[in-house]
Parts: structure tokens; sequence; C-alpha cells
């Protein structure tokens, strides 16, 4: 069975600055750039198959930059939609909301482009995800065989969100959305989801490219 590899987009100039950037197709810094050029040392040597994207900018970009052709676009990677708190950092929130903690208290509607979502919401979105990526990890393309043709499963690289990626990872490991608090995620690194004994387990995780 191959590997879930996780790649959080490189830093954007909201990410530097802590603000909270859902749909909102922020750019890649000069820094962020760097930042994913810089993966592919992380990547080298990894047997992937196929690499599903977010529709973000920042997330496609980022790919490019590491060296992975995009095979899939997926709209479920996009990013926790903020609503109302979009483009807001946590301390301007909770001048209005002491203690506010997204993943306890969640968002307030937006704007039609920003409605607002749930972290149960963002779940079902995962749990799409990866009942679509797991058949390529175990080598089952549909067809009785690898996904690329051989008898055997191989890596599969998402390139999406740090929010969303640590709801992922949540149910990867069969814990409810809200636990992806666990699993504090930076700016362009690499994650690995895998299985020990059959088990789902986190292999390596806020990897900093080398």
């Amino acid at each position: 069975m191959g590997e879930l590899i996780l790649l959080r987009h490189g830093e954007t100039e909201w990410s530097r600055t802590r603000r909270h950037t859902g749909r909102t197709d922020v750019p890649l810094t000069a820094r962020g750039e760097e930042q994913a050029r810089a993966l592919r040392g992380a990547l080298g040597g990894r047997r992937i198959l196929r690499t599903v994207a977010s529709p973000a900018e920042r997330a496609r970009r980022t790919a490019a930059l590491a060296g992975l052709p995009v095979d899939d676009v997926d709209p479920d990677l996009w990013e926790w939609d903020y609503g109302g708190y979009e483009g807001i950092t946590s301390a301007a929130i909770r001048e209005d909301r002491p203690g506010w903690y997204l993943w306890d208290d969640g968002v307030i509607p937006g704007d039609a482009d920003h409605p607002g979502e749930a972290v149960e919401q963002v779940g079902q979105r995962a749990d799409a995800v990866l009942a679509r990526v797991r058949p390529l990890l175990a080598g089952d393309d549909g067809g009785g065989e690898g996904a690329d043709g051989g008898d055997g499963g191989g890596d599969v690289a998402l390139v999406a969100h740090g929010h969303v990626l640590r709801v992922l990872t949540a149910r990867w490991l069969g814990l409810e959305p809200a636990r992806g608090r666990s699993f504090a995620l930076e700016t362009g690194t690499v994650s690995t989801l895998g299985a020990e004994h059959g088990r789902p387990v986190i292999t390596a995780w806020n990897v900093p490219a080398p």
C-alpha cells in the first residue's frame, strides 16, 4: 500500500500575517515560491501515481514548482470556508468574541462567496477525498490492477491547505473532524499518512523542505 503525501501550499501574504484564507485566491509570496521549489527534494524517489490539488492557484502553483504535474483538481480540497471571518485574524475576531477558537466555536455567515462552513462539513469533504484516493493507494483503480497499470499501489499527493489537511488527517485516523486541532501544519511542508499492521497512522508530519 502506498502513502498519502500531504503538501500544504507555500506562504502567501495572508498566511504570513495569519489572516484566515479560505476561498480567497491569494498568490504565493516570493518566499512561498521558494518553499514550493524546495519541496522537490522531499519528494525525490517517491513513486507518485497521482497528484490531486485544490482549485486554488496557490495550491496548483505549489504543485508545479514542486515538480508535480496535477492530474486532478478536486473542489473538495478547498480550504475551510471561513464565512464572515474570511481575511480576518484570530486576534481581531477575539476582540469581539473573547476566547474564540475556530475548532470549537466555528464561523459566522459571510457573503454569497463565503457562506461559511461547519467543521463537520469540512469532514464530509475530507471523507469524499479519502474515498477516492484509497483505492489508488491500494493499487486498485477499479479495473482489477494497479492504478498505473501495474500490480501494486503507490503514493498519492494531495496539495491543499492547512485546515482542510488537518481535518483530512483526523478522518484518516478515524477521529472526529474537530480533532484536526491537534495537528499543527505550517506552509511549505510535507506530511505522510500510511498504515502500520493494517491500521492508519501518521508516518511523518509537518516536515519542512530540506
